[in-house]
């Protein structure tokens, strides 16, 4: 997500962070390479220049200059210009006084408005809301239907009146059903165009008028850049959107809407959509978006992450099992399936402040076809082995890669990875602290990765790439 924007902008800054004094021309030179980062990330180009000329006012100023780390402090200055241009802090959806609070999907054909409308349906239930979906795209082929698929894997209600009716009647009635059925939020899915047109924005008029929303929330893909920030800017000038759902954000490496739409049109970015699966749109976050662009991480979103996953009980279980050494392959195998259900590995180690930048990260690639192998070994164990490993001879290795359809080597891999995790938990459970490579290995090992090298590409850490060691030298004799 926004990597190449992310990559460009820390290595424009990385050479002020080590910096004791900093001499203006210093600071000249970071911003010429910050301006055309941005620039490269597809940003708007008056947009770009206020932003470079804020932060060159101010990392030429006072703050600076008194600083103990004033290349620190210019990084603090970016991070801080960069969550006021996405908007300072997170907005959330206006509730209505009187239910349901009514909120009018708009955008263009392909942007993503049926999935995401399902997505804040979602959104609103994991918060107690009961939502109902109103399918008012009568002319896309298959899209009620679509909502209506949609609408059953989540268990929300979808209203339609069909494909003959007028769409500005159907979310009127819409709206009386939700009176009738309880519903306290009201999630409308309007028709697009592949160009914005006259039709288009008369129809979503009508539909303002008739169900009066609460929330007009743009649908924009992230992944078209400017274009998605002039989209934004017409159906502003028509409608007075009220706020932005940015989908396909893990998709877009640059980062032109993200840091465009809102000093563009005034709109803020409420929800993004991330993956193709339907899980709750997240609600957008300028500071952790930023701080994750700059290398810093991102711990509060890893914190909810893990909270939403992680089971309580379970976790307890865990520890107990840990701290009086009764750790199975059974528990393994569980473990590895949380950290999944996180989201992809090399997200999650972003987040962690710090790790982004580690060399051994830089292109990290994971291949889920591992962590199915590894279950599939798992599974192919009888409960006395997985229970007790150590008595996993040589022909029960045979038998259990031939069972799972992997190679004896693996098996041994795995074997070999549960056993590194077991000693990893015992210094952590003894109090024992860990070293900056020990570190890295027990990242891997919560991703039960390990020495699975196709599956997991991740260079020595203290060794630069390509490089050999250092060769002992012999003692001089005196």
């Amino acid at each position: 997500m926004l990597e190449g924007l992310s990559n460009s902008l820390q290595k424009a800054l990385s050479k002020l962070r080590a910096k004791g004094k900093l001499a203006e021309e210093d600071v000249q030179t970071a911003m010429r390479e910050v301006r055309l980062a941005l620039l490269a990330a597809d940003v708007n180009v008056k947009v770009v220049k206020q932003f470079v000329d804020r932060v060159r006012e101010r990392a030429v100023g006072q703050e600076v200059q008194q600083s103990l780390t004033p290349g620190q402090q210019v990084v603090k200055i970016v991070y801080e210009e960069l969550t006021d241009l996405m908007g300072g802090a997170e907005e959330r959806v206006r509730m209505a006084a009187k239910p349901p609070t009514v909120v009018l999907l708009v955008g263009l054909q392909g942007a993503g408005k049926t999935t995401a409308a399902a997505k804040l349906a979602l959104s609103f239930r994991k918060h107690q809301h009961r939502p109902l979906l109103v399918a008012a795209d009568v002319y896309r082929p298959a899209a009620i239907q679509q909502l209506q698929v949609l609408g059953k894997q989540i268990d929300v209600p979808v209203f339609t009146l069909g494909t003959d009716a007028n769409p500005v009647e159907i979310a009127r009635q819409g709206r009386e059903e939700a009176i009738r059925q309880g519903a306290d939020v009201l999630i409308i899915d309007t028709a697009g165009r592949l160009h914005i047109d006259e039709q288009l924005m008369d129809e979503l008029s009508d539909m303002k008028a008739a169900v009066p929303p609460d929330e007009i929330l743009l649908v924009v893909d992230a992944m078209t850049g400017q274009d998605a920030v002039h989209v934004a800017e017409s159906f502003h000038q028509r409608l007075q959107i009220t706020g932005v759902i940015l989908t396909k954000l893990d998709g877009d490496t640059r980062g032109g809407a993200a840091l465009t739409v809102r000093a563009a049109t005034g709109c803020p970015i409420k929800f993004v959509g991330l993956g193709e699966k339907i899980e709750p749109l997240e609600v957008f976050h300028p500071d952790r978006l930023a701080s994750r662009i700059l290398g810093m991480g991102d711990v509060l979103s890893l914190i909810e992450k893990a909270q939403e996953t992680f089971d309580l009980e379970k976790a307890k279980e865990m520890e107990q099992k840990l701290r009086t050494a009764q750790f199975t392959l059974d528990d393994f195998r569980e473990q590895l399936q949380q950290v999944r259900n996180l989201g992809p590995l090399d997200q999650i180690l972003k987040m962690l402040p710090g790790v982004g930048r580690l060399k051994a990260l830089e292109n990290i690639q994971v291949d889920e076809k591992k962590f199915l192998h590894i279950d599939a070994i798992i599974s192919s164990m009888t409960k006395e082995e997985r229970a007790n490993p150590s008595v996993m001879n040589a022909s029960r290795r045979r038998r259990v890669a031939l069972g799972s359809g992997v190679t004896v080597r693996e098996v041994n891999q795995v074997l070999n990875q549960f056993e590194q995790m077991q000693q990893m938990m015992k210094r952590l459970t003894g109090g024992k602290k860990l070293g900056r490579r020990n570190a890295l290995a027990a990242l891997k090992s919560l991703g039960g990765l390990g020495d699975l090298s196709s599956g997991l590409n991740v260079p020595q850490v203290g060794t630069p790439t390509g490089a050999s060691r250092r060769p002992h030298r012999k003692k001089k004799k005196h």
